[in-house]
């Protein structure tokens, strides 16, 4: 199946998502990766998020570097950004966007908390065409990987972990 999604996400929208399904993005997307995810994780646990001026319910986090050549995914599995998806889904994102294989126990906890995972293809120029009004939301000094929030016109993923399941599998 194909599908428009808007952000923020709901919970009715991402249970209907299965593993193979299209999905154009449009909204706010917010651009994170190994600088920035643990950052965050941490600032969950520690309750200091509240304090900040963005809000991840109903959110999609790319897993990429925002920088003048424009935004292309990372390696999802890489160790700072797969183990921070779980406690992210569990705080509300519901759509993480990258590239690659995620292990097992992140599929599941994907599943628990009502999350997907898409991958996007590695096309900068592609994106680059669909995205406007970037700006940094938080951590200035990571510089190109601080975390970003910009506005995506129907960036083109496809469903890759959802209820459990993988297309990796």
């Amino acid at each position: 199946m194909t599908y428009e999604i808007n952000t923020p996400i709901s919970d009715e929208v991402i249970s209907k998502l299965n593993v193979g399904d299209t999905i154009y993005i449009s909204g706010e997307v917010y651009c994170g990766r190994d600088a920035v995810l643990p950052r965050i994780v941490k600032m969950i646990e520690d309750g200091s998020i509240a304090d900040q001026r963005f809000d991840l319910h109903g959110a999609v986090i790319f897993h990429t570097a925002v920088s003048v050549s424009g935004v292309g995914p990372t390696s999802s599995n890489k160790f700072e950004i797969e183990s921070s998806i779980a406690l992210l889904s569990k705080y509300g994102v519901k759509l993480h966007l990258g590239k690659g294989a995620l292990h097992k126990e992140t599929v599941e906890a994907l599943n628990e908390y009502n999350a997907v995972y898409a991958v996007i293809p590695p096309v900068t120029a592609l994106l680059g065409d669909k995205t406007s009004d970037c700006r940094v939301a938080a951590f200035p000094e990571e510089g190109m990987e601080a975390l970003h929030v910009l506005k995506a016109d129907r960036y083109p993923a496809i469903i890759a972990a959802a209820h459990g399941r993988s297309i990796y599998d």
